[in-house]
C-alpha cells in the first residue's frame, strides 16, 4: 500500500499529466501577435505580487520557480497552484475595445529531499502566450480599394520541468532546472479586398501557420545569504536560462477562407509539417533583497533577454529589441505569531514592474509599467489562500501605436504539510 508521501506524489503526477492541455493563455496583448508571444517574466502569484521577485528571495511557504537555487529554503513539501483572468482595455487614439482571457497559470510542487540541504521540485506552467485579434484596414497602393485584414492568433509554449536546489555550504545554495517545452502557436490573416462602396473585390484569401514546438530549456541558479544582524538577512540571487535552437515542426498555407487549414484543399502549400526550429535568445537575472526575519522583505531585481538574436521558423528576425524588466517588490507580516486573527499573520505584498519589451514600432519602444499587490492568508497552521492583482499599462497611442490598460487578477493555493518528516509513534 502507499504511504501518504506516496498518495500526494500520485495524485500530483497525475494531475500534471491530465492538466497539459489544460493551460490557457495569460494574455490577450495585441503585441503577441509577434515573435513566440508575451513570455512570463514574473513567477507565481506571490511573485508576481511583489513585482516579480524571486530571483533573490524565496520562503519555506511557496514553491520557488523562478530561482531553483532558493528551493532550499522549501524545508516542508509543498504544492502551488493558481488561476487568472485577465482583461485589456485596447485603445488606438479613437476606438476603445475591451477584451480579456485567462484559465490555469501553472502547477507546482516542492519537495525536501533533506530538509534544508536538498530539495527538488516539479511543475506546469506557462512560457510564452498569444491571444489576439486584429482588423487591419490599408489603402491598396495606387487604386481605390481598400485591403481589410482579419488577423487571429492563440496558443504559445508550456513547459513541464524538474529542479533541484543544492546547499552547498551554509550560506551559499545551487540549482538547475530541466523543462521539457511544449505546445503549438496557431495565427491566421484573413485578407478582403474591398471596392469604396465596401463591397469584396475578387475572392478573399487566408494565410493559415501552425507551429509546434518539442524541445528541452535549461536554467541555473545561485542564491547566497548574508547575515546582517540576528534578525536579518541580505539575499543575493542570479539565474542564466538557455533557450538557443527550440526544434518544432511548422504547418503553412495560403488557400481561400476557411481552407488554408486543409492539407487537401486547393491553395499554396508553403510548409506542411517540415521539421526546422525558431531561435529563442538567452535570459538573465540578477537581484538583491534584504530581510527582516519573520517581519517584511524589500527586493530589486533586473532581467534581460536579447530578442534581437530572435529568429522565427522561416530564419525570419522580426525586427525585435531587448527585453530590459526592473521590479521592486515589498512584502510585511503585521505578527506571524498572533493566533487570535488570521489577519495579522497574513502576508501582505506590493510591487512595482517596469518592462521594456521587444516590441518597436514606428520609432516607439513600447514599454510596460506596472503595480501588484497581493496577500496570502493563512487557512490553517502551513497552507495559504495566494491573491494577486495586477494593473498596468501597455504601449502608447501616438505614432499611430496601440495602448493597453490592463489588470490581472490571480487566485491560488499553497498546500503544505510537513506530517511525513515525523516518525509514527502508534500504529
Amino acid at each position: 500500500m502507499l504511504n501518504k508521501f506516496g498518495l500526494i506524489t500520485l495524485g500530483v503526477l497525475s494531475t500534471l499529466f491530465f492538466s497539459q492541455k489544460a493551460i490557457s493563455q495569460t494574455s490577450s496583448s495585441v503585441y503577441s501577435a509577434l515573435g513566440v508571444g508575451e513570455f512570463n517574466y514574473s513567477g507565481l502569484t506571490h511573485n508576481q505580487s511583489m513585482g516579480g521577485l524571486g530571483i533573490s528571495y524565496g520562503t519555506g511557504w511557496h514553491a520557488n520557480v523562478v530561482n531553483p537555487a532558493t528551493t532550499t529554503r522549501n524545508t516542508i513539501f509543498n504544492f502551488q497552484t493558481a488561476f487568472n483572468y485577465k482583461r485589456i482595455d485596447v485603445n488606438n487614439g479613437t476606438e476603445n475595445s475591451p477584451v480579456d482571457g485567462g484559465g490555469l497559470s501553472y502547477l507546482a510542487l516542492s519537495l525536501p529531499i533533506k530538509s534544508g540541504k536538498f530539495t527538488t521540485g516539479l511543475g506546469l506552467g506557462q512560457v510564452s502566450s498569444v491571444n489576439y485579434r486584429l482588423n487591419v484596414i490599408s489603402d491598396v497602393n495606387n487604386s481605390d480599394l481598400i485591403a481589410n485584414n482579419y488577423l487571429e492568433g492563440s496558443g504559445g509554449i508550456s513547459e513541464t520541468y524538474l529542479n533541484f536546489g543544492w546547499r552547498v555550504y551554509k550560506n551559499f545554495s545551487i540549482g538547475a532546472q530541466a523543462s521539457y517545452l511544449f505546445g503549438s502557436t496557431i495565427r491566421t490573416n484573413q485578407l478582403l479586398i474591398l471596392d469604396q462602396d465596401a463591397k469584396e473585390v475578387g475572392r478573399g484569401s487566408e494565410y493559415f501557420e501552425r507551429l509546434s514546438v518539442s524541445d528541452v530549456a535549461y536554467k541555473v541558479g545561485l542564491h547566497y545569504q548574508m547575515k546582517t544582524s540576528e534578525k536579518s538577512n541580505l539575499h543575493f540571487g542570479a539565474i542564466y536560462q538557455k533557450y538557443g535552437e527550440v526544434n518544432g515542426i511548422a504547418f503553412a498555407k495560403l488557400a481561400a477562407i476557411g481552407e488554408a487549414s486543409d492539407v487537401e484543399t486547393d491553395g499554396d502549400l508553403i510548409a506542411n509539417d517540415v521539421k526546422g526550429s525558431i531561435y529563442i535568445p538567452d535570459r538573465y537575472g540578477f537581484g538583491m533583497t534584504f530581510e527582516k526575519i519573520n517581519k517584511f522583505a524589500l527586493g530589486l531585481e533586473g532581467q534581460l533577454q536579447d530578442f534581437t538574436q530572435f529568429k522565427n521558423f522561416f530564419g525570419e528576425d522580426l525586427d525585435l529589441q531587448q527585453v530590459k524588466k526592473i521590479g521592486l517588490g515589498f512584502q510585511f507580516v503585521p505578527d506571524y505569531l498572533s493566533f487570535d486573527s488570521r489577519l495579522l499573520r497574513s502576508t501582505y505584498r506590493v510591487g512595482l514592474e517596469w518592462k521594456q519589451t521587444p516590441y518597436y514600432f514606428n520609432q516607439t519602444q513600447i514599454n510596460d509599467l506596472g503595480i501588484n499587490f497581493g496577500t496570502s492568508i493563512p487557512v490553517n497552521q502551513l497552507s495559504l489562500v495566494n491573491f494577486g492583482i495586477s494593473v498596468g499599462r501597455r504601449g502608447t497611442v501616438a505614432n499611430g501605436l496601440i495602448r493597453e490598460n490592463y489588470v490581472n487578477f490571480s487566485f491560488g493555493l499553497s498546500l503544505n504539510d510537513n506530517s511525513w518528516f515525523y516518525k509514527r509513534v502508534f500504529e
